[in-house]
């Protein structure tokens, strides 16, 4: 969970993960906020499936993600944004349904689900362009590339070998399984937009950074991934990482 300035959600979306009825690490990236954040997620600490991690300047999202990566022990691993934005409780839903098709990723859509919101109508027609670029370089056959719920098991995203740090870590993350024809499950989830004003972060020039760096990977090298499934549950003794 990479934290930037989340003061006013910090709280109540680490409470909301750590109240989910599954095995889990949350590893909480303080990424140089400047406001009460960092002293909200310290009351946290002592909570065994916690790991904090205070970064002393934002570099950015990315950036935060593979600081924190090494420290995942979970079978899956998947990124979730400080803010209210998604509902943790369709984490629950992802999970199973890795589990049930054996699947190595797993995107959360907010294109399957009529009923999730909007923030910008260009940022919605914006992430479909990049979806669509995505579709026709890698083949991956999916609806919603700009997702922050994206599941992949967690040895698969360590040997992804990370180098994007900020936004663009979505694009780079699609761009290699698709290079290594991993298939990506869907499933709808919820998603309810915040405004500019009430804090994302997002802006229009870090779509043009998308779109440039799923053209960098689609001819640059990448590594080459393992993907041997394992038989396991989400029960008692399995973790999914935050």
């Amino acid at each position: 969970m990479p934290l930037y300035n989340e003061e006013k959600t910090a709280r109540e979306i680490i409470e909301r993960i750590l109240n989910l009825e599954i095995d889990l690490q949350l590893i909480i990236i303080n990424n140089g906020s400047t406001d009460a954040t960092g002293r909200i997620i310290e009351r946290f600490r002592s909570h065994p499936d916690v790991v904090i991690v205070h970064q002393k300047r934002n570099i950015g999202k990315g950036h935060a993600i593979i600081t924190g990566l090494p420290s995942a022990q979970g079978v899956y691993t998947v990124i979730q944004d400080g803010d209210l934005e998604y509902d943790p409780n369709d984490l629950i839903r992802m999970l199973d349904k890795a589990e049930q098709v054996k699947a190595h990723a797993v995107f959360g859509s907010r294109i399957r689900n009529p009923e999730s919101g909007i923030s910008y109508t260009r940022y919605l027609w914006g992430g479909k362009l990049l979806t669509l670029i995505a579709n026709l370089l890698f083949r991956v056959r999916i609806t919603d590339e700009s997702t922050c719920y994206k599941m992949i098991r967690t040895e698969l995203l360590k040997a992804m070998h990370l180098e994007s740090e900020r936004f663009e870590f979505c694009p780079e993350v699609v761009a290699k399984l698709g290079r290594n024809k991993i298939e990506i499950h869907e499933i709808p989830i919820d998603y309810h937009p915040r405004k500019f004003q009430e804090g994302k972060k997002i802006r229009w020039y870090d779509g043009l950074q998308a779109i440039w760096t799923l053209l960098k990977y689609r001819f640059a090298t990448v590594p080459k991934l393992r993907t041997a499934p394992e038989q396991q549950t989400h029960g008692k003794g399995q973790q999914t990482d935050h």
